[in-house]
């Protein structure tokens, strides 16, 4: 008897549109674009904890009100400003609580009583309302002080140099990045910071030493 092969089915050949081969369905990987956007969602949550600030700070965020404080973002910090609070003899808590009024124009990231205590007010990454056209790119420091010349008390001086510190390693600046709001008004602010520049050096110098 004849041999009988038989040969493996053949598979259908791919549908043909317009006389062209249906190339097979591949899947694609993941997007560059969305692998991008996740490596930059965890880069700004690695930041965000970088910047979170000491236990020896007093965080107390005062509400969004569309002036004071406007949650809009900050930029790249490049300088740190010192102010005075202007108002002799007013705790931190008192100054915190006026800049969390719902019509208060004016806030800063970091409020420093009489007694040292440090209150932070405003977000990091948001801006303040204390430097003017710097409020971009600047983290602000409101001091409280006893006396109408400005002079603040020890506690509250060696609570704004070890402050201050912090700030200049977290962001990674150096000291002639820390600024007075006299430097970009012209305003007298800090006030004896500003009428006595030995003790602005001095101050400049301690926060370097910390």
């Amino acid at each position: 008897m004849p041999t009988v092969t038989t040969s493996p089915p053949r598979r259908p050949a791919p549908k043909r549109s317009g006389g062209k081969r249906v190339q097979p369905r591949t899947i694609r990987p993941l997007p560059i674009v969305i692998i991008a956007l996740i490596l930059l969602a965890l880069v700004a949550f690695a930041l965000r904890i970088n910047r979170e600030v000491p236990s020896w700070v007093d965080v107390q965020l005062v509400r969004v009100n569309g002036s004071g404080r406007r949650g809009e973002p900050i930029e790249k910090v490049h300088d740190i400003a010192i102010h005075y609070v202007g108002n002799p003899g007013t705790t931190a808590q008192q100054n915190r609580d006026f800049y969390n009024n719902p019509d208060t124009q004016v806030s800063s990231h970091f409020l420093i009583g009489l007694d040292g205590e440090i209150i932070q007010c405003v977000p990091l990454d948001e801006k303040s309302s204390a430097t003017n056209e710097r409020n971009r790119d600047t983290i602000s420091i409101e001091v409280c002080h006893p006396d109408a010349d400005g002079v603040f008390t020890d506690a509250s001086y060696q609570s704004l140099v070890k402050l201050t510190a912090w700030l200049c390693d977290n962001f990674h600046l150096s000291r002639d990045r820390v600024i007075r709001h006299y430097d970009v008004t012209g305003k007298l602010c800090p006030l004896h910071f500003v009428e006595d520049e030995g003790a602005w050096e001095q101050f400049l110098a301690d926060v370097e030493a910390y």
